[in-house]
């Protein structure tokens, strides 16, 4: 992907082009969005989960494991101080059944999520204005 395109839809709603799709977001009422659609924040956060959920998914999948049962859920953990997220906690829940020796693997596998890696790796960002 080269680029995404991004357009002003009215009030604090916001869309990006993002290939054949378009992502919707808005702000919630407290910040006087509509909540209308999830904010651009929230959608990193989704990001985030989904990639480590297609990890843990394509490694049952490429060993024929069950997935019947798989489930996932990221909690994130608040720094107050700084109002930033300091923790992010990954719940996996394996499928009845699951061998356990395939379960460092599969861990490992959701390490391998591109989101992760990225917030591990950051690139520089910079803005030009035209």
């Amino acid at each position: 992907m080269d680029s995404i395109e991004v357009n002003f839809t009215g009030g604090k709603r916001i869309e990006a082009q993002v290939g054949d799709f378009t992502l919707q977001t808005d702000q919630p009422l407290k910040y006087g969005g509509e909540a209308s659609a999830p904010a651009p924040f929230d959608l990193f956060l989704g990001s985030l989960a989904t990639c480590a959920g297609i990890f843990a998914w394509n490694f049952c999948e490429s060993r024929q494991l069950p997935t019947e049962g798989l489930a996932l859920k990221m909690e994130c953990i608040e720094d107050e101080k700084k109002k930033m997220i300091s923790n992010i906690i990954f719940h996996l829940t394996l499928p009845k059944d699951f061998p356990e020796r395939y379960q460092s693997g599969i861990i490992r596998a959701m390490e391998l999520c591109a989101v992760k890696r990225h917030m591990h790796t950051a690139p520089d960002f910079s803005i030009q204005v035209k």
